[in-house]
């Protein structure tokens, strides 16, 4: 259910009730130890923050995340709406994606609510929001249009826009992004079974994962900046739930 990286180790989110954190080794991912985090809630994203030393996991139907230290404390707090899609930005704190209500939602790493920003409307039902070093955000959603945005620092403006049609040709079911250091992204396109790299400026540069180096479909990425290697969760998704899956290695 995700993928992220911590203080040269790979964290994976499971969907089990205990163990749901498997902590692996970055050079050989060899299994260091498993975390357990205390819900019976269905988790629907991670991510990780080098400056506090944490991971921070979304838990959809209790609409709150669980921030979980790398000795394995955890604490918690309420989001109010569904979490989708987590990040961390260049301030440390977390942005939580809530689809359902499109509002972007800026904590800090314990869970104080900093701001929250309705996106505009023709940007329905965001997954996933990733924040640019000048302030600016960009999302993949998708409903009857499918595409990745580039929206202003206050949330209510398009800048730039890349796809739009739910096809072959450019993206259905684009749900998460990595962006690396000089700001190109990253977008798993799940239904389509690819990974296309865009520009800062989100133009077409190529697909950077390919239908046939999955089994099933790319649902979450992380990228290692220094180590140029793009983490995908392969997963099957099958009479409306995920049925199997496992993790991906790219050299980018």
């Amino acid at each position: 259910m995700g993928v992220t990286l911590l203080a040269d180790e790979v964290y994976v989110l499971r969907d089990k009730v205990r163990d749901q954190v498997e902590v692996y080794n970055v050079i050989n991912y060899r299994l260091q130890r498993r975390l357990t985090v205390p819900t019976n809630g269905i988790f629907t994203d991670m991510t990780s923050c080098e400056h506090y030393r944490c991971v921070y996991i979304a838990i959809c139907n209790d609409k709150c995340i669980h921030r979980l230290g790398v000795q394995g404390a955890v604490t918690h707090w309420a989001v109010n709406d569904i979490p989708r899609g987590l990040s961390v930005n260049t301030a440390h704190n977390v942005l939580v994606t809530c689809g359902v209500v499109r509002k972007i939602k800026e904590f800090s790493s314990h869970g104080d609510l900093l701001r929250e920003l309705t996106l505009p409307r023709d940007v329905v039902n965001p997954w996933h929001a990733r924040q640019t070093r000048n302030g600016e955000f960009i999302v993949c959603h998708g409903d009857a249009v499918h595409r990745v945005c580039k929206i202003s620092a206050d949330g209510r403006h398009v800048i730039k826009s890349h796809g739009g049609q739910r096809d072959i040709s450019q993206y259905n079911a684009p749900g998460c992004l990595a962006v690396d250091d000089n700001e190109f992204v990253f977008v798993a396109d799940f239904n389509n079974r690819r990974v296309t790299l865009l520009s800062p400026t989100l133009d077409y540069i190529r697909q950077v994962v390919l239908p046939e180096d999955l089994k099933w479909g790319p649902d979450r990425l992380c990228l290692d900046n220094h180590r140029r290697r793009l983490y995908v969760t392969d997963k099957e998704f099958k009479d409306g739930e995920y049925t199997a899956g496992h993790v991906v290695v790219f050299s980018v």
